[in-house]
């Protein structure tokens, strides 16, 4: 596996849980140019990572994450051409891509507050568990970047409509946690303190689950989205019929039957 140096990485051997723990509370959490590699390292190391059923991604103290770090990135990109620019341009799409192409189910923990590069990479997440100060803004029209970033654009009004991801795009204004539980962006809202815990107990049920079940059910839905219907429904006609043959089908039959609980692969 791979070892990061930029933040904490802790496996559950028993659950197959593992935890990327962002931790420069001082700064929120905000990201360096060695974070964002790491990050994305990690997660394309995670795809293949046999131990691990589900991956957890949270933050210490009062953020989750502010994005870019304005003296250590901000800053620094001031120095760099073109060339230089779309190359950390790049990485931090690449980054974005390393999650949603991860074969394993991605839950964000997110114990404070949420903004710019943080809230995209939340966004890439396939669920998110908001603390009740975990406000999220995507900031980036507020310095005069697009708020089409790190492919929030795709992402964003695929998970709460193309009129509210305008909205929060163009203006960059921050929302509540409520009001993000309320239009869909976080899928549960928990008390502050209690977002792990949250997230940890629903990567835990996930990872008694079918693995294999659930890395084809992420694919087909990063997939699907580029798909007309008849398409989608040929492809998931074939991925259906491919899944019966699997072991984990037989067994949640033979778990019904014999009234226990399935041993998935």
């Amino acid at each position: 596996m791979f070892k990061p140096n930029s933040f904490e990485y802790a496996l559950n051997a028993d659950t197959g849980v593992a935890t990327i723990t962002l931790n420069r509370p001082e700064r929120l959490n905000a990201l360096t140019f060695e974070v964002y590699d790491e990050l994305r390292r990690a997660f394309y190391a995670l795809h293949d990572e046999e131990n691990v059923r589900v991956v957890i991604i949270t933050g210490t103290g009062r953020g989750f994450c502010t994005g870019g770090d304005v003296e250590d990135i901000i800053g620094r990109l001031f120095e760099r051409d073109m060339r230089g620019l779309l190359e950390f341009t790049r990485m931090t799409c690449d980054l974005i891509l390393a999650i949603r192409r991860c074969r394993k189910p991605v839950l964000g923990a997110l114990n404070g507050t949420v903004a710019g590069a943080g809230a995209v990479i939340a966004t890439a997440c396939d669920m998110r568990i908001g603390a009740e100060s975990a406000k999220i803004a995507y900031l980036f029209t507020r310095v005069g970047l697009s708020g089409a970033d790190m492919g929030a654009a795709w992402m964003l009004p695929r998970i709460i409509g193309m009129a509210k991801a305008s909205e929060l795009l163009m203006t960059g204004d921050f929302i509540s946690a409520k009001e993000a539980h309320r239009i869909g962006l976080y899928n549960r809202l928990v008390p502050d303190g209690e977002a792990l815990d949250a997230a940890t107990e629903l990567a835990e049920k996930l990872a008694r689950g079918p693995s294999f079940a659930l890395e084809i059910t992420k694919d087909s839905l990063n997939r699907e989205a580029s798909m007309d219907l008849a398409g989608a429904l040929e492809a998931e006609a074939q991925i259906q019929a491919s899944l019966m043959l699997h072991p984990d089908f037989r067994e949640s039959f033979d778990a019904f039957v014999e009234k226990r609980d399935p041993n998935f692969l």
